[in-house]
């Protein structure tokens, strides 16, 4: 297994070390039934901070195959659906007709998105799975990790791009540099890469630990995007920040003296810097926070429990494994899980192996509260709950404080 002593964004050695998280599986490894009783591999989780430029990353990598199969999509959240048609209708714009390359398109919803709109698409994926469901919705997948090679062979076959952008897949790139170099030989010299990635600053200020995990490698700051930029002439020349996620950043680079950078660029690095983003005391006041709120969660459950009450999780997602991981949650505390997703649905939680089941188990358990697992999609859970909350189910959220609401 590999692992960094170095700053994969701007290369500056040894990342300040100020979450050790322990032995963690990979987040989307859902055990299947007949698996059960066999150990699952555990990596190292243990996480750093850059002080150069304030990109917080996790020092191991786990086998890149593990993509090549894979329970993620954007498709089972609605919330999903309306932002992905938002940033189509963007990409169309900047794409003036040129072609539009989507670096790991997951299942498709934005490509699909963009083709409503009559654009030039081509989505990029390691995961064959995913790539059948988005081609069942129109949208072509070349099924490979992107590299160079794959760079130039697509450059070849189909012209260079005019925007190439990637959402949510960055941050689970190890080589970042390898990564940026496809990216220098695919961009066309007047186009855009967009990237679409949590924010690390929200990331520190929310308490949102959860969102590491072995396949998000990286969380990013303006500073390490722009730092990793100009090592292959990019400039970042715009940014917009978006809540999904629990607060995330849209970027747009370009080749390096096309265009200046707006208003926002300057002000969302002087609040990075202000922010104490490159301090450690910084991050160690985070990891504090952190061991208060697992004290503070595992005692409700504890709580709950000693009240008779039937505890359930709304929501099987990675972030969800990491805390259910590092705080010990187990079947004792949480009687299942129910994920809208049906790949994960029939399997166990990695690690913790709880059940996950379909969101219909909560009219047919009745369980008295939910931990929300999912608690980036809080609002949209609670609204498709009404049933639930009518017969006076509350809802544990997590963070950045445990708190009942209902």
């Amino acid at each position: 297994m590999e692992q960094l002593d170095h700053c994969r964004a701007c290369l500056a050695p040894k990342p300040y070390l100020f979450l050790p998280l322990g032995a963690h599986p990979p987040a989307n490894m859902f055990v299947r039934p007949s698996e059960l009783e066999e150990a699952q591999p555990s990596f190292a989780l243990n996480t750093q901070a850059c002080l150069h430029c304030g990109l917080i990353q996790v020092a191991d990598q786990i086998p890149a195959d593990f993509f090549r199969q894979y329970l993620y999509v954007p498709s089972g959240a609605t919330t999903m659906h309306h932002h992905f048609d938002e940033l189509a209708a963007t990409l169309s714009r900047v794409a003036e007709g040129g072609l539009i390359v989507d670096i790991g398109c997951n299942d498709g919803l934005l490509l699909r998105a963009c083709n409503a709109l009559g654009c030039r698409t081509l989505g990029i994926d390691p995961a064959a799975n995913l790539a059948e469901i988005a081609n069942g919705r129109g949208v072509e997948v070349h099924v490979a990790y992107f590299d160079p090679a794959v760079a130039k062979a697509l450059r070849t076959e189909r012209g260079p791009a005019k925007v190439i952008v990637t959402t949510n897949t960055f941050n689970h790139i190890g080589d970042l540099h390898l990564f940026m170099e496809g990216i220098e030989r695919l961009l066309a010299d007047d186009g855009v890469f967009v990237i679409e990635v949590p924010w690390a600053k929200d990331l520190l200020e929310k308490n949102e630990f959860d969102t590491v995990y072995h396949e998000h490698v990286s969380e990013f700051s303006l500073l390490s995007i722009a730092e990793l930029g100009r090592y292959f002439g990019l400039d970042v020349v715009d940014v917009t920040r978006l809540p999904i996620h629990g607060g995330s950043m849209r970027v747009f680079l370009r080749p390096a003296g096309i265009a200046e950078p707006t208003p926002e660029v300057g002000q969302m690095l002087a609040e990075e810097r202000d922010g104490g983003m490159l301090v450690a005391a910084t991050y160690d006041a985070f990891a504090d926070r952190i061991g208060r709120v697992r004290t503070d969660l595992i005692k409700m459950l504890e709580d709950l429990k000693r009240q008779g009450l039937k505890v359930a999780g709304y929501g099987a997602p990675a972030k969800g494994n990491t805390l259910l991981n590092y705080f010990g949650i187990g079947p004792d505390a949480l009687s299942f899980l129910v994920d809208r997703n049906p790949l994960k649905q029939g399997l166990y939680s990695p690690g913790m192996k709880i059940p996950v089941l379909s969101p219909d188990a909560i009219a047919r358990e009745q369980p008295d509260v939910l931990l929300v697992l999912a608690w980036n999609f809080f609002d949209e859970i609670r609204e498709q709950q009404s049933e639930f909350t009518s017969r006076g189910g509350r809802f544990l959220v997590p963070l950045p404080e445990p708190i009942l609401v209902g």
